[in-house]
């Protein structure tokens, strides 16, 4: 099995559930928040905050393209879908999974969008912000999860076994 992408928004269970899902199935675990930070050798809030969004965006984008991985869980950034040298480099290494939950439940999750290195823009809200990147994720899905009311032990469970079927785009 080649790699496994995880895509969605912040608070939907990315690293967690891609934890619980590389035991699964017997594959190693990459986050590409993590490999960003220890490449620039800071948290991505400061990043943020030094560089600005669109400096941000370009790291993250340059990093994820960059990536060198095989039989890995890959979770990745929230905003990794605004670059579209990132998008294609995953899709050539893995199959890309859309973690999607409803607003509420981002919303319920996300209680420290302070300092927990989400790319808002000045006046944009968090529904704003799901608003305009659902259909991101939804376009560069080869298959959409619908995690709602499932918990990560649960949710990994069910995305292994929906795998291992050979699920096609899961549309």
């Amino acid at each position: 099995m080649d790699n496994i992408v995880l895509i969605g928004m912040p608070g939907c269970g990315k690293s967690s559930v891609g934890i619980q899902l590389a035991q699964l199935l017997d594959m190693a675990f990459v986050d590409t928040d993590d490999v960003l930070q220890a490449q620039q050798g800071n948290k991505l809030q400061p990043l943020i905050e030094e560089h600005g969004i669109d400096a941000f965006l370009a790291m993250e984008e340059a990093c994820v393209a960059g990536l060198s991985c095989a039989h890995s869980v890959i979770a990745t950034g929230g905003s990794v879908v605004y670059g579209p040298k990132a998008m294609r480099h995953l899709h050539a290494c893995g199959t890309v999974v859309y973690i999607k939950l409803p607003f509420d439940v981002i919303e319920q999750r996300l209680s420290n969008l302070a300092t927990r290195g989400v790319t808002l823009r000045p006046g944009q809200t968090l529904l704003d912000l799901y608003n305009e990147r659902i259909p991101l994720y939804e376009r560069e899905a080869d298959i959409v999860f619908e995690a709602d009311n499932v918990p990560v032990e649960k949710t990994a469970e069910l995305l292994a076994s929906r795998l291992a079927d050979g699920a096609d785009n899961g549309r």
